[in-house]
């Protein structure tokens, strides 16, 4: 009979609905690069499009039923696809949300942004073409209507903020684009949006019905970090796509950006995160919703790499963003991207940021760090493989038996010590231990006195529980009981 039982990953699910990016991602990998899965049944894409801060993002989470994309009013804040699988009149649908297109963007990251939202449209199945009613008819929305109307694909103009029967006017000036479906919508309160997007997905072919199932994650995977430390360049090399917009701009990334692969028939769901700052430094107005995100990002993920900068060492923010993920019951494994940077300062360099780290997290030394670099590949091939073991481990299951042994024993050998009530000393006495969950593996020991027993020693019974059972990498929760609580 197995003693340890070693569990893959996607044991923990607090959250809803996870967007996924079938259809090659919306692009093709190399051929060297994993498979980048499609849903299963495949499910139709349809894309929110039109110039920036006409309410696309809003509309978005009006639909996705939560707060999946970033909302500011402020033009350019959605930059990369954001996606959401939902149920429209029992049929499944994958909605994406796109940064705003402009005619002519700048060179640079605004012509990466713009390149993705086109490609979005292009592996779209209908198009839901946003305006805003409020600001009236504009050259940009025209140019992007002539787009548009070269497409073959069901077309649905809506026209927003709308927000009252007395902004039906608001609308006329739109028929000029020529489209035969159009809808009047309010995104913020939600009129006429249900109605518009049922429309659109009617025009849509027949396709299997909702049968309840989600698309399988397999084990999620968030990458986080500093600003500019190489997430997305990462996420890129490991897809093999240019799949998420990469520059040289700190912050580039300010949503959570889902990102499913297959390899050897194992799927991986790849989440990039914004970079989080310290709070105090957290200027500018979208960073603080995006460091929100990414929290809630690391809640959902049963692995994070944490992405640093070989080349600026190792910094209090770094320990900082692994103490998030550990606290929040990820399994962690450093990745030092940059490392071809080194490479002048010999291999003391190397093994001077290993000591850093090391340092750094003296409070998880058993986290790993993998040297890697997004630029020349470098190391990458080493990632999901230590991921795979990383989400076996974290699903590791014990049995009752082996746990009351390995009690029995670590207690005979190191005793805690006397627990002080008033005038008298007691010996306090451990009875029994139970596994209660994974992801992370966590424990329940039955003692006398949970309060007498000091922080050292469930620090020591922490290590030696790791040591006994190879639970390297994961966080391990241990709560203390007295006897009489379990019914005894």
């Amino acid at each position: 009979m197995a003693i340890v039982k070693r569990a893959g990953g996607g044991g923990r699910r607090p959250f809803g609905l996870a967007g996924g990016f079938p259809r090659d991602t919306l692009r093709t990998p190399h051929s060297d690069s994993p498979d980048v899965m499609p849903s299963s049944p495949q499910l139709p894409i349809v894309a929110i499009v039109g110039r920036p801060n006409v309410g696309k993002s809003t509309l978005f989470n009006r639909y996705a039923g939560h707060r999946r994309a970033l909302v500011q009013d402020e033009p350019g804040i959605t930059r990369d696809r954001i996606a959401e699988e939902i149920t429209v009149e029992d049929r499944r649908i994958l909605l994406v949300d796109t940064a705003g297109l402009e005619p002519g963007p700048a060179a640079g990251l605004p012509s990466t942004v713009q390149a993705l939202a086109r490609e979005a449209i292009a592996d779209a199945d209908a198009i839901l073409f946003l305006v805003d009613g409020k600001s009236g008819l504009l050259p940009e929305d025209e140019a992007l209507a002539r787009v548009l109307h070269r497409t073959d694909k069901p077309v649905l103009l809506g026209v927003n903020k709308v927000d009252h029967v007395s902004h039906a006017d608001r609308l006329a000036e739109f028929h000029t684009l020529g489209f035969e479906r159009i809808a009047a919508m309010s995104a913020e309160h939600g009129t006429g949006a249900w109605d518009a997007l049922d429309e659109l997905v009617a025009s849509l072919p027949p396709g299997p019905p909702d049968t309840g199932e989600t698309a399988e994650e397999g084990v999620r995977i968030a990458l986080i970090g500093r600003p500019n430390v190489g997430k997305s360049s990462l996420l890129n090399r490991l897809v093999g796509a240019e799949r998420v917009a990469v520059s040289d701009v700190p912050g580039t990334t300010r949503d959570a950006i889902d990102t499913r692969i297959e390899v050897d028939g194992e799927i991986f769901t790849l989440v990039d995160t914004a970079g989080l700052r310290r709070p105090g430094r957290r200027d500018r107005t979208a960073e603080r919703p995006s460091a929100l995100m990414t929290v809630r990002s690391v809640e959902r993920a049963d692995v994070a790499l944490i992405v640093i900068d070989a080349s600026e060492g190792f910094t209090d923010q770094d320990a900082h963003i692994a103490r998030l993920a550990r606290d929040r019951g990820c399994a962690t494994l450093v990745l030092a991207n940059k490392w071809d940077l080194l490479a002048d300062g010999g291999p003391e360099a190397g093994e001077a940021l290993r000591d850093a780290v090391a340092h750094g997290l003296r409070f998880t030394s058993d986290t790993k760090v993998l040297a890697v670099s997004a630029k020349t590949g470098a190391g990458v091939a080493k990632i999901l493989p230590q991921v795979r073991r990383l989400a076996e481990v974290a699903g590791t299951e014990i049995s009752t038996a082996a746990l009351n042994r390995w009690l029995k024993d670590v207690v005979q050998r190191h005793e805690p010590a006397m627990a002080q009530r008033g005038m008298r000393r007691r010996r306090l006495k451990f009875f029994y231990a139970t596994q209660t969950g994974t992801h992370p593996p966590t424990f329940l020991l039955f003692c006398t006195d949970p309060a007498a027993v000091q922080p050292s020693y469930r620090r020591f019974l922490e290590n030696r529980l790791r040591e006994s059972f190879d639970l390297e990498g994961t966080p391990v929760r241990m709560h203390l009981r007295a006897r009489s609580s379990a019914g005894r």
